[in-house]
């Protein structure tokens, strides 16, 4: 599991979450200020219990954007990866930075997200923990954090069994079965000392893939 679905199933068994009286909630708690607006409080909890504390620890949708395009301005992305925070400029508000939640999926014209403090009735201060789907053509701006070790992981690349060896090495039996058997040949231009490929380019999802199909026997 890549740290962003890390964070995503920590949010996902909060779905259908609702605060208590005066605004209260475990996420305020955790954070230290209750009674007021916590979207930002949940999604600071969620990295927490994923074990990737943010950098910086606020309540506001907004500090949170700025100290990121002060001080890791190459965390704030024009596309996200699974488990990022958006940041929403949502329409006919006052603000432009007036919620946030953590990015499932989108398409040319809907966004997914797991959101705090949300309701079909009140995008931005709804009360309740739920995965939501908007247009996005109904949007202002949206802003996509990726903060530092999450694109990371997500992007790893492996060109050779070498790489794979060092660090995926659960999969280097599976990958040099796939060679031998001439399933897999790299891009061809690239060899290792031994004559095996050198430019897999196999990211860790492709690596898993072929693994659980290794064990299923599909490759026998």
């Amino acid at each position: 599991m890549t740290r962003g679905e890390n964070v995503l199933s920590v949010a996902v068994r909060d779905v259908g979450y609702h605060e208590s009286s005066g605004t209260r909630t475990k996420y305020g708690e955790w954070y230290g200020l209750q009674g007021k607006p916590w979207c930002m409080e949940a999604v600071q909890y969620w990295y927490h219990e994923a074990g990737l504390d943010l950098p910086y620890k606020t309540a506001s949708c907004g500090e949170l954007l700025r100290w990121y395009l002060t001080n890791q301005p190459d965390c704030v992305r024009t596309e996200p990866v699974r488990g990022c925070i958006i940041i929403f400029d949502l329409p006919k508000t006052k603000y432009d930075t007036d919620h946030t939640g953590l990015f499932v999926r989108k398409t040319d014209t809907k966004i997914t997200s797991i959101d705090g403090n949300t309701s079909n009735g009140n995008d931005a201060n709804g009360g309740w923990v739920q995965q939501r789907t908007r247009d996005i053509k109904k949007l202002e701006n949206l802003w996509y954090i990726v903060p530092r070790g999450l694109e990371d992981e997500i992007m790893k690349r492996y060109d050779s069994i070498a790489e794979i060896s060092d660090g995926a090495p659960w999969a280097t039996e599976t990958v040099a079965k796939l060679i031998d058997k001439k399933y897999l040949g790299g891009r061809g231009k690239m060899r290792d000392a031994q004559g095996r490929p050198a430019d897999l380019d196999l990211s860790e999802d492709m690596l898993r893939l072929l693994v659980i199909n290794d064990r299923a026997g599909i490759y026998n």
